[in-house]
């Protein structure tokens, strides 16, 4: 039963659910305060009600919200840290800013909710389209997407994360057989790597092309993996270089990990690179002004998100969805990598 006007409200979303017209704002707008089954059971109604807010009304007539969408599962403590993200932003947004658009970011704390925060944008229609990151093994968010043609989105990672997707990523592993290959040059038979998270897809396909490299040049590789954080990089490597076997040379997934190993070296008397060679990735200031200068998987970022802001703003214009590679990341050499001397 509808409201008089005869369009449907959350009041009437609420009668038919039974809860609260407050738990029926949560739950369509995506947000913490419900249970994900009463999210469920409210999306349902209000899916059988035929229910869309004034802006989808609008959006359904014609209108675009001139608002991308990005959703981040981080700690809001952590993200501010992250270079990485900070240059990608960038990116996004000198792109967004020549066609008077706008970007919508949400952070949230785990994968769930971004996948409902992504349902909550489609269903009020807040976005045009949405950039989708830090893509998981199976990940929910890319099942969704390919069952929601309607809302455009351009997934950041290698093409087989995403298939009849729209994707932009960077060749990953062969940047990583290049660092394997330089360290070997160096003389280096013990080789370690702290990577990030290992449910990512980027993440297991940088260990893949690790493994392989080691095997096929002879040495020893190990991984640990850490939440990208400078304090998990401080603690792996004082893991990585607490045994009797540690590594000489280590390659670390991102710069904020790779500048905290420094100080760990220092601590521990381990001179950079007499005694340990140390690579980071992404080539940010961080890298290039540390003491040793870091050698580095450079690529550019800024220049990253605006491209995948550029993919985005073709998808919503009817492009096929097609894969995109952005760069491979190239390895700069400085003083923080040098020959193997144990």
């Amino acid at each position: 039963m509808s409201s008089t006007t005869g369009r449907v409200t959350i009041a009437d979303i609420a009668a038919r659910a039974g809860v609260s017209i407050g738990a029926v704002s949560f739950a369509l707008n995506g947000r913490k305060g419900v249970s994900a089954e009463t999210r469920e059971r409210i999306l349902a109604v209000a899916d059988e009600l035929g229910w869309a807010p004034a802006s989808a009304a609008r959006s359904l007539a014609g209108a675009k919200t001139a608002t991308f969408g990005l959703v981040l599962a981080r700690d809001p403590r952590n993200l501010g840290v992250e270079t990485f993200y900070m240059q990608f932003l960038a990116g996004i947004e000198s792109e967004l800013s020549l066609r008077n658009h706008g970007l919508l970011l949400q952070v949230v704390p785990d994968i769930h909710s971004e996948l409902e925060t992504l349902r909550g944008w489609h269903k009020a229609r807040r976005v045009d389209g949405v950039i989708v990151t830090d893509i998981r093994v199976d990940d929910p968010r890319i099942a969704y997407l390919a069952q929601t043609p309607d809302l455009p989105a351009v997934v950041v990672g290698d093409p087989s994360v995403a298939v009849d997707l729209m994707t932009v990523g960077t060749d990953d592993a062969t940047a990583v057989r290049a660092a394997v290959r330089h360290l070997v040059d160096l003389g280096h038979r013990r080789i370690t790597r702290v990577a990030g998270m290992a449910e990512l897809m980027h993440t297991r396909l940088r260990d893949v092309a690790f493994h392989d490299e080691a095997r096929r040049q002879g040495v020893e590789g190990h991984v640990l993996y850490t939440d990208f954080t400078p304090a998990q990089g401080v603690e792996a490597t004082r893991s990585a270089l607490s045994g009797p076997d540690s590594p000489t040379a280590i390659i670390y997934d991102n710069d904020v990990m790779a500048v905290a190993a420094l100080g760990v070296a220092a601590q521990l008397g381990i001179r950079v690179p007499e005694d340990l060679s140390i690579v980071a990735w992404d080539d940010s200031v961080l890298c290039q002004h540390s003491y040793p200068r870091l050698t580095s998987l450079s690529h550019d970022v800024v220049n990253f998100g605006a491209h995948v802001a550029r993919r985005l703003f073709d998808v919503v214009g009817g492009a096929t969805p097609e894969t995109d590679l952005d760069s491979t990341p190239v390895l700069r050499l400085r003083e923080s990598t040098g020959p193997a001397r144990r």
